[in-house]
């Protein structure tokens, strides 16, 4: 019974401390493997695999509260549904007999929640860690990283756990943090929508043509807006944007809602003062609270679509929000060979929880595995 309880508490502190926003403890989610393989049983391994993703998606429950202005319990139901699949994908796919057995079923796991329909709750992925500890190896360092997570399965578990550690205090020695190039800049806002369904109005449009503005003043010739930036994309906001940034020597990327006939899409816009056009349509909105097949006016998802984007003659992957979570995006975008990542966000609803902060430690962490410039936007 002692045992069980370290286990389960392990691992919540695997997935608290793995996902806290910091980008290097990202590393400790590579003990959940160990910690799911080696549980007494297949009930078990499902206890400690909710410990995990509970623990790692822990500011769910309060974001959803803010962005439905609702009771808390409405923020913990979705938590909980929320851990399901990743908790009966790990349960049904582990395995009491040692040897080749677990590190293959560990590997299925991990494919399946890395890839849609799974993978679209498919957060925490300990593989994310790849570029904290292989900075620049790229698909390699992927490989090594995804054989590493395999090896933490079996009994040579140390033997793996201690490699991990070398790798981690070797690279957090010699990494650099990946940097926007020359020119590039990404204008963090603070505007606060209060409730679901609220966009930019005038006064938010102008206070970012402002920003827009100070940056070009102080060198910037390419600038990146937060997702939602540039509220419900009609002619009527192009033409206060071109008008406004006819004068300017810059081009600029900015979220907006693009109304369709079933619902709409969350797209990034790239503007100069001559016209605006599509740069990139949002591959996985955020189920439930944007992307709902199942009803008419949500968010619409391009799963597979647009994984790079051209934006300042540049060829880009684009990330909105909730794609820096999971794992398919940057993975499909980066196949594409882009110059640039670019990761927006909008988290006026998270609060004081750590959400925006993991996704851009995700957002870093990729950066630096691919060795690819990074710019960053968010609505705080």
């Amino acid at each position: 019974m002692v045992t069980a309880a370290m286990f389960l508490a392990a691992a919540a502190a695997v997935g608290a401390i793995g996902w806290s926003g910091e980008v290097l403890l990202l590393p400790v989610a590579c003990l959940f493997p160990a910690l799911w393989a080696f549980a007494a049983t297949r009930l078990f391994a499902g206890l400690v695999s909710m410990a995990y993703f509970m623990a790692a998606s822990r500011g769910l429950p309060v974001g959803v509260s803010i962005f439905y202005a609702s009771d808390i319990w409405v923020g913990l139901g979705l938590w909980f549904a929320a851990s399901l699949l990743f908790v009966t994908v790990h349960t049904v796919l582990w395995s009491p007999k040692p040897g080749w057995h677990r590190p293959l079923r560990y590997l299925a796991a991990w494919a399946l929640m890395s890839v849609p329909p799974l993978g679209i709750v498919g957060w925490a992925s300990p593989i994310t860690a790849a570029g904290v500890l292989l900075p620049g190896w790229g698909w390699a360092g992927l490989a090594a990283t995804t054989a590493g997570l395999s090896a933490m399965t079996t009994r040579a578990w140390p033997l793996a756990g201690v490699a991990i550690g070398v790798t981690l205090a070797l690279s957090a020695t010699t990494r650099t943090d990946p940097e926007p190039p020359d020119g590039w800049v990404g204008i963090d806002t603070t505007f606060d929508y209060q409730v679901a369904g609220e966009h930019a109005d005038y006064a938010e449009h102008t206070a970012t043509i402002a920003l827009v503005r100070r940056a070009v003043e102080n060198g910037a010739s390419t600038v990146v807006l937060p997702e939602s930036a540039l509220g419900i994309w009609t002619p009527t906001t192009e033409r206060l944007w071109t008008r406004n940034l006819a004068d300017l020597d810059v081009v600029v990327a900015g979220g907006a809602v693009v109304i369709n006939e079933s619902g709409y899409d969350n797209v990034m816009i790239e503007l100069t003062g001559e016209g605006a056009r599509m740069l990139y349509r949002e591959r996985m909105p955020v189920p439930v609270s944007m992307w709902r097949p199942w009803a008419s006016g949500g968010a619409s998802a391009q799963f597979f679509g647009n994984p790079t984007g051209s934006f300042a003659g540049t060829s880009i992957a684009p990330l909105i929000c909730y794609e820096q979570l999971i794992v398919w995006p940057i993975l499909q975008s980066v196949l594409f060979g882009p110059d640039v990542i670019v990761a927006t966000g909008n988290g006026w609803w998270t609060g004081d929880t750590n959400i925006v902060p993991i996704q851009k430690a995700s957002a870093r962490a990729w950066a630096s595995l691919f060795g690819l410039p990074l710019v960053t936007a968010y609505n705080y």
